[in-house]
């Protein structure tokens, strides 16, 4: 971090996929009222999960970070929370099982209310309104008024947060994440018609938490296991309310975001001299970058001396989004400016966001075998490289919604329409992302195989 840093300083810098708000003075008094707030999470948490990250990045621990594509104002609700954190934490298990290192649970929650649009305004029935950019900066319905940025919208996002917060820390040492508990939750899963592919691997995880439990690892005797470290994370799109929340760490005398625990810098946001990539480079959590088919060598090389030139590890997450069948054109060239500068990185599929497609009927999804395709290439090129795949990024629900085609209960495009929730991506459901991740369990097993052969 420059000596020269300040909280501010992303204004003098280009900005892109920010709102601009038509009240000067509601902005300034929101902004305000949202720097006299606590932070929303802890430096020391923010600094546990870097270590973590570090440990992943080295092969010792693996990423598992999902949630929601854009948090909603309207279905902000307890059940919502619990069965998103209920799906992370079955997939954990599985992933664990076949990495047979610690995963490190990240959520998109608690603050993923932001998202960058394509275009800053749309076109319906003849009328050009802004487009909806999350409901942190305005509404989703097609009017002039719910359009207009709202920067009173920034505190509600804040009290959202902090309640989601609050009940995710309760679920993550209250016992709800007992590992017992979750692993029962999964076997109903794997006990489905078409589901035998995973039953033996769920039956295998099975049999080694009944041999822990006989040899008296329990609940009781090992309270680590009905606990869980869970972590939030966000795209750090509004610099408004990032700024706002920063806040100066008393231990080492540092800024740190105060709004998750890990920010990331989206694929249209990392201009190396733009407003996102100078506010990040400046705290002290873990930033994640997202990696596109745009990205060249240089570019990387400068964003990493940007937001990581202590070469810390943990600290710089790269997060690859292409596409399938795109990863082994894009992504080797990527690692390869990575290893000449020497840098620590962690290495991160985002299998979704490469992988958007318009369906047949009307719905924009993302097939469910291209979501997988995407991962296999990503395990495949870092294989053939000789480098650690460290981690996945999922958008997924615990609800029921049917929004990607594809997978076990074999979602149609006919079927988008039944449950078809999301304002803004497609995102997996809960039955989706538990299949994901058996198959990413396997990726890991094949892995841990091929590493034993070589060293033999």
């Amino acid at each position: 971090m420059s000596d020269h840093w300040i909280k501010s300083g992303w204004r003098t810098k280009p900005r892109v996929q920010m709102p601009e708000y038509p009240d000067a003075q509601a902005l300034g008094a929101a902004e305000a009222q949202l720097s006299k707030y606590p932070p929303l999470v802890f430096a020391g948490e923010a600094r546990a999960l870097k270590a973590r990250l570090g440990e992943a990045a080295a092969g010792r621990a693996f990423l598992l970070q999902g949630g929601d594509c854009a948090e909603s104002f309207a279905e902000f609700n307890a059940d919502i929370i619990r069965d998103t954190f209920k799906v992370l934490l079955q997939m954990a298990i599985v992933l664990t099982f076949g990495a047979k290192v610690p995963v490190i649970k990240v959520g998109r929650m608690a603050g993923q209310f932001a998202k960058p649009r394509s275009a800053p305004t749309e076109v319906v029935g003849g009328q050009e309104l802004p487009s909806y950019r999350g409901d942190i900066v305005n509404g989703f319905d097609f009017t002039a008024e719910a359009r207009a940025p709202d920067p009173s919208r920034m505190l509600q996002a804040y009290t959202q947060a902090a309640a989601s917060l609050n009940l995710l820390r309760a679920f993550s040492k209250g016992g709800f994440a007992d590992i017992h508990r979750v692993h029962n939750w999964t076997l109903g899963f794997a006990s489905g018609g078409n589901a035998e592919r995973y039953r033996a691997l769920s039956d295998r995880i099975a049999d080694a938490l009944e041999f822990m439990t006989a040899a008296g690892i329990s609940s009781e005797t090992a309270p680590a296991i009905s606990e869980v470290d869970f972590y939030t994370s966000h795209e750090a799109l509004l610099l408004e309310y990032e700024e706002a929340l920063c806040r100066i760490d008393t231990t080492t005398g540092l800024p740190v975001a105060g709004s998750g625990h890990m920010l990331w810098i989206g694929d249209r946001t990392r201009q190396p001299d733009g407003a996102h990539v100078e506010f990040c480079s400046g705290v002290q959590n873990p930033i994640g970058l997202k990696c596109g088919p745009t990205l060249n060598a240089e570019d990387l090389k400068r964003l990493i001396a940007r937001l990581n030139p202590a070469n810390e590890a943990g600290r710089l997450t790269l997060i690859a989004r292409f596409g399938a069948g795109k990863a082994s054109e894009h992504l080797p060239r990527l690692i390869r400016a990575v290893q000449e500068e020497g840098a620590k990185v962690l290495w991160v599929c985002d299998p979704m966001h490469g992988n958007t497609i318009k369906s047949a009927s009307g719905y924009k999804t993302r097939p469910f075998e291209r979501v997988l395709q995407e991962v296999r290439d990503f395990f495949a090129v870092h294989k053939s490289e000789g480098t650690i795949p460290g981690g996945v990024h999922f958008e997924m629900t615990g609800k029921d919604v049917t929004e990607c085609t594809g997978g076990l209960r074999a979602v149609t495009d006919e079927d988008l329409s039944d449950r078809y929730h999301t304002a803004c991506d497609p995102r997996l459901n809960a039955s989706q992302s538990l299949e994901l991740a058996f198959l990413v369990s396997e990726e890991l097993s094949d892995r841990r195989a091929d590493l034993k052969r070589r060293a033999l």
